[in-house]
Parts: structure tokens; C-alpha cells; sequence
């Protein structure tokens, strides 16, 4: 493997890909701690610090740790790149959705490169305007809570120093998603990798520095159960790591393959076709998108919760039910399990289509053996997905669950239990896994040995290989 790693830098046009591409990460983590103009950084980081009296945190706090999560944006420190590149994420899927039910964005897609271009310039226009909206919303919840400086606290009494905190503040946290979402494409064009995954993931391994600092502070060689970190509780998380990471790659990689066979075809003397393949079908179809759309909608009820209990505080009954839709409840859990079942079926109805899959076999010439091409194939086809969703699903469910039980179990931050699984993790080890394999790529092309081996031996292999 070490010599795979020196391969790299004998290509030079490889070399200068993975250059480029940790030259704009550098650049983005630099922006990263660029601080909002006006925003009270002292108060902000007091205010954060200070909520979840019982331990939890609140429904904001949990709104901006999603967000630092996967977004590779972070609102608690409120710089110019606080939004992240979730802005972009969501256009793009908004576009994703509606091109399956409006037949104009269908029709569009099915023009090949030039529709393409035409759906990505809409999800730009797309991107600013949620860009627009969510740092509206962030910027008056900052005002309202008081951290922003006093000369921009109050439009009756300073209307324009507010007028122009709001128009730089909208202004500045645009540009900066905007910006991220240029660096995703340089990335894509002259990098390697996806440039939009790879930024998310930058953002995730950023916080594993501070995760491993503060088990080496609260380290201890006490052996009794009472130690905070004491040598099991370590073992235990350095096996629960590689157990989960292992768990993930299997499962990402982890497919179902369908026997095709392809018909025979005579053409004067010689016959062709009569070969046996397989079509892969992915355990994980869905990726982390069931895992994004349920943590995104959990974080409404105790928002919501949480700001009528504030209402009527004398209410035992709101206070109970905000307390209940915290993330260490058991109610909490129970729906998130189910929203991440619905949202994984649903994505999977939204992207896999069997009719059309089972039409295209028909039209190149291959069929199930036992099935006739059509109706029956797609039936098939729509039947063994929905099977193995059950078990993606399923999977997701767990591992989004295993940083919250451990953080309880252990009573250990979350910050430290969230590299046990989660969105995050499943984020990185998805776009480890096809760097890799674009690394890898990159090498057998010019007769270097992969990472496994020699240009004849193992190599890593993808979803559809």
C-alpha cells in the first residue's frame, strides 16, 4: 500500500489533481474561521455554551449542530461560510425530485449534456434564493438573541447600521455558499473526486482533531466503572470505530445481483450475444439521504415544542412533550426510526424506476432467465427492491442511533460519539470509498499497481463492479 501511495506522485497528472484538490480544501477551511461582520463572536460562542442546562441540547443548538454535521457549514460560529453547501445540496435535490413529476424538467433531462446545463443553471438560481432565506432566518434569530453588537441591535433606534448589517450580513453568507459551490465545481473539473461531497467531508474530519483531544484530556488509568475515560471505555470506542466503519463499507459496497442473460443472434454464420451478466442492485440505494431528510424534520417538533413551552410555561404537559422529542427520549428514537424507513422507500420509488430498467433489457436483448421481458421483469425487479430497501433501511436506522445510545450509555459528547456512526460517518466513508476508487482508477490506467496489490492483484471494488 505504501507503494501505491509513492505511485501517486510519479503521475504528474494525478499528482496535480490531489494537489488542486487539497489546495481549494485548504481555502475553504481558511474561510471557514472568517467571523460575520457585526456578529458578537464572544457572545455567540457564550450563548451555545450555555444551552441544555439538563445536558441536551436545544432545539437551535441541534439545528446548528446538524448543520455542522453534513453541511460543512457551522452557524454557531457564524462566518462567512456559516450556510455551508447545504443551500446547494437542497436546490439540487429539490430539481432531482421535480424532474420526475414535471415532464418540462424531464424532458430537459433527457437532452443529455445541454439539458443538464440548463437544469444546473436553475439550481444556482435555486441555491441563492434558499441562501437568501436561510441566512435571513439566522440573522434575525442573532439579532433577537442579542449577539450581535448594540449599534446593530435595534432598527427603531438604529435603523442603519441595522439596514446595513442585514444587507451585508444576507450579502456575505450568500457569496460564501455561492463561493463553496465554485470550489465544488473547480474541484469536479480540474480535482478529483466530487467536489461538493469532498467539502462535506473535509468539514466532518475537522472536528475529529477536537474529538481526540478530549479523550486524551479525560484519559485516566483508573480501572473502576466510576472513570470517565478509563482504559475499557477507550478499547471500547477504538473497537466500536473500526467495527462501525467496517459495518458501513460493507454495507455501501453491498449489493444484490441479478443473473441477466442476453439472447443469442445469429448474423450470417457467426452467433452473437448468449453471455451471462448480472445487474447489481444496491442494499444502501438511498446513500445518507433518508438519514438528511429525518434529522432535518426531527429538529422542527422540538423547536416548535420548545418555543410554545416557552409560551406557557406554567404548562407541565408542553414542557413534558419538548423534554420527550429530545434525542435521548425514546420517543425521539422511535420516529426517527420510522421517518428514516419512510424516506429510504421513498427515495428509492423517487430514483429506481423497474419499468423503465426492465424496457431497456428488453430493448438490448436480455432478459431474467424465468421471467418474460416487461410487466414480469419489472414486477421482479420492483419486489427485490423492495426487500433489500427494508434491510438498507434498517441498517441506517442503527447506525444513526449508535452515537446517541453510546453518548447516553457512556455519558460521553457528542462530538465525540458522532464518529461511532451517524450521517457523518456514512458521508465520509461513502466519499473515502470513491476517491479511493478514482485514485485507483487513475493508476491501473497507467500500469501502476492499486492499492491493494499489483496491476494483477486485488483491487478495491465499487458498487457496480
Amino acid at each position: 500500500m505504501f507503494k501505491a501511495f509513492l505511485n501517486i506522485f510519479k503521475v504528474p497528472d494525478l499528482r496535480n489533481k490531489i494537489l488542486f484538490t487539497l489546495g481549494m480544501l485548504a481555502i475553504y477551511r481558511i474561510g471557514f474561521y472568517v467571523p460575520l461582520p457585526g456578529v458578537d463572536q464572544e457572545s455567540l460562542a457564550s450563548h451555545f455554551s450555555g444551552m441544555g442546562g439538563d445536558g441536551q441540547p436545544g432545539g437551535i443548538q441541534q439545528l446548528t449542530e446538524a448543520f455542522a454535521m453534513f453541511t460543512g457549514g457551522n452557524l454557531q460560529q457564524s462566518t462567512i461560510f456559516g450556510l455551508g453547501i447545504m443551500p446547494y445540496i437542497s436546490a439540487s435535490i429539490i430539481f432531482q425530485l421535480l424532474g420526475t413529476v414535471i415532464p418540462a424538467l424531464e424532458k430537459l433531462r433527457q437532452e443529455g449534456e445541454a439539458g443538464r446545463k440548463k437544469i444546473q443553471e436553475y439550481t444556482r438560481y435555486a441555491t441563492v434564493g434558499i441562501c437568501v432565506l436561510q441566512a435571513a432566518f439566522w440573522l434575525r434569530y442573532i439579532q433577537a438573541s442579542g449577539l450581535v453588537y448594540s449599534e446593530y441591535s435595534d432598527f427603531s433606534s438604529n435603523f442603519w447600521p441595522s439596514l446595513c448589517f442585514w444587507l451585508i450580513g444576507l450579502s456575505t453568507m450568500t457569496a460564501g455558499t455561492v463561493f463553496l459551490m465554485w470550489l465544488g465545481e473547480q474541484i469536479d473539473e480540474y480535482g478529483i473526486g466530487n467536489g461538493v461531497s469532498l467539502i462535506i467531508m473535509a468539514g466532518i474530519l475537522a472536528r475529529m482533531p477536537n474529538a481526540v483531544m478530549w479523550v486524551a484530556q479525560n484519559a485516566t488509568i483508573d480501572v473502576s466503572g466510576d472513570a470517565q475515560m478509563g482504559p475499557a471505555k477507550i478499547v471500547f470506542l477504538v473497537l466500536a470505530f473500526i467495527g462501525v466503519v467496517a459495518g458501513s463499507i460493507l454495507i455501501t459496497q453491498g449489493q444484490r445481483r441479478i443473473p441477466i442473460q442476453q439472447a443469442k443472434q445469429t448474423r450470417g454464420r457467426r452467433v452473437w450475444g448468449g453471455q451471462r451478466h448480472y445487474l447489481p442492485l444496491r442494499v444502501n440505494h438511498g446513500g445518507v439521504m433518508p438519514i438528511i431528510f429525518a434529522s432535518s424534520l426531527m429538529i422542527f417538533p422540538s423547536l416548535m415544542l420548545d418555543w410554545i413551552a416557552n409560551i406557557f410555561p406554567e404548562s407541565g404537559f408542553l414542557r413534558m412533550l419538548a423534554t420527550e422529542f429530545s434525542r435521548s427520549s425514546f420517543l425521539y428514537a422511535i420516529s426517527f426510526v420510522a421517518l428514516v424507513y419512510f424516506f429510504a422507500y421513498f427515495w428509492t420509488t423517487v430514483q429506481f424506476q423497474p419499468k423503465e430498467m426492465a424496457n431497456n433489457l428488453r430493448d438490448y436483448g436480455s432478459f431474467i432467465p424465468g421471467l418474460r421481458p416487461g410487466k414480469r421483469t419489472a414486477d421482479y425487479l420492483e419486489t427485490v427492491m423492495t426487500r433489500i430497501t427494508f434491510v438498507g433501511a434498517g441498517f441506517l436506522a442503527a447506525i444513526a442511533l449508535i452515537p446517541q445510545i453510546i453518548a447516553s450509555a457512556m455519558q460521553i459528547p457528542m462530538d465525540v460519539s458522532s464518529f461511532l456512526g451517524g450521517t457523518g460517518l456514512l458521508i465520509v466513508v461513502s466519499v473515502g470509498l470513491d476517491l479511493v476508487q478514482r485514485v485507483e482508477a487513475n493508476l491501473i490506467m497507467r500500469n501502476y499497481g492499486g492499492f491493494l496489490g499489483d496491476s494483477g492483484g486485488a483491487r478495491i471494488k465499487g458498487a457496480y463492479a
